[in-house]
């Protein structure tokens, strides 16, 4: 009999989503001693909340986050809210000796976030980031191969994450849906919500970055809010590109917007080696393009790997070689490691702490802008 782990879900958004098919997924799939329990979903709105448990399967409701965490039959409760709930809620699940997974951003700025991490860490309790794009078997694979030395010393890094939602000056911003628009809600815009992925996935292929130099631009400069009915000043950041030295002495480059017209969700990273290159696209996300300057001269040249064989990260448990997965397999592969990391009594990546880094990183990003001047990125 597998020991039950009972989730308590904030938020019903599109990553209450995400992570909720993830929970239902991964005991179908993975080996693991514990049986996944969709205990109780929570929000304002009781009538979409019982909606949306109703729909995935949570055996009940509550309406209360405080409530959730007193409840003796939670044991994780997974944060699902806007950016400025972060703290107050981790904290207190944390005092109340849960288990607290996180999306991303971990919090407003890296004063708060170490704020969280002293909490959590004080605590004890297993914690988790959700930064699931580690989790795309393609770039887990990526960093295998810069782990076994294949690329030699790195140059360069480049990234970027584009969309073009909110082009429309018509859009209003705040509230259930618009929330990311809203800097009292968000903290910073492309930078913490877009960014952050292609920082945390650099950090982790590429190591520490040292300093920076942004710059950002809010092209639409008002939006009538939700909540008020008013028109207001926008706080967020449309759009961001910087320049950063890595600790190892490569350079990079990312740039992030909501401004592309034509892209939805275009994220790439690119990865230049003495040895060998590496370039993935979240469009084609179950390929990575490598290339090898040690191949033979005749047939050197860009290969695309098609990560989808029983020895590639993750894949020997899905199908058979040559079906691949998609966006949502990520979120059941983080569910996975972080299961088997209580099982291990081992942190699963990227905890509170590992994910502090980054934080500190956009905190540098959004001063270097505000400032106009390289800035040195805080070190914990």
């Amino acid at each position: 009999m597998k020991k039950p782990l009972n989730i308590g879900m904030i938020g019903y958004g599109f990553m209450g989503r995400a992570h909720s098919n993830a929970y239902r997924k991964v005991n179908n799939f993975f080996d693991l001693n514990h049986q996944i329990v969709l205990k109780a979903a929570c929000a304002r709105d009781a009538a979409k909340v019982k909606a949306f448990a109703d729909n995935w399967g949570y055996e009940s409701v509550e309406t209360d986050w405080r409530q959730l965490i007193e409840r003796k039959d939670i044991d994780v409760i997974d944060i699902c809210t806007p950016n400025n709930t972060h703290k107050e809620i981790a904290t207190a699940a944390a005092y109340a000796g849960k288990m607290v997974l996180c999306e991303k951003p971990l919090s407003m700025d890296g004063p708060e976030g170490k704020k969280m991490v002293e909490a959590i860490e004080k605590a004890g309790v297993p914690n988790m980031v959700w930064y699931n794009y580690r989790r795309v078997p393609a770039v887990t694979l990526a960093k295998q191969l810069i782990d076994q030395g294949r690329l030699g010393r790195v140059f360069h890094y480049r990234a970027k994450f584009l969309q073009d939602w909110t082009i429309n000056p018509e859009l209003p911003q705040g509230g259930a849906g618009l929330w990311r628009l809203d800097v009292a809600a968000a903290g910073s815009g492309v930078t913490g919500d877009l960014l952050a992925h292609c920082i945390d996935t650099a950090l982790w292929l590429n190591g520490p970055i040292d300093s920076v130099c942004a710059m950002t631009e809010t092209f639409v400069k008002e939006r009538k809010h939700t909540q008020t009915g008013k028109v207001e000043k926008v706080g967020i950041d449309d759009a961001c590109a910087f320049l950063c030295r890595f600790s190892n002495g490569s350079l990079a480059t990312f740039e992030s917007t909501r401004y592309a017209r034509g892209h939805k969700a275009l994220y790439t990273f690119e990865i230049n080696g003495e040895n060998a290159s590496i370039f993935w696209d979240l469009h084609d996300l179950h390929r990575l393009q490598y290339f090898d300057h040690r191949d033979e001269g005749i047939v050197r040249g860009w290969r695309s790997i098609h990560v989808s064989d029983g020895d590639h990260p993750y894949m020997g448990k899905w199908w058979v070689p040559g079906l691949q997965i998609g966006y949502e397999h990520s979120f059941v592969h983080q569910v996975a490691d972080f299961v088997a990391g209580v099982e291990k009594g081992q942190p699963a990546m990227p905890d509170f702490r590992d994910a502090l880094r980054t934080q500190f990183v956009l905190d540098a990003i959004l001063q270097s802008a505000s400032e106009g001047r390289w800035v040195t990125v805080a070190k914990e």
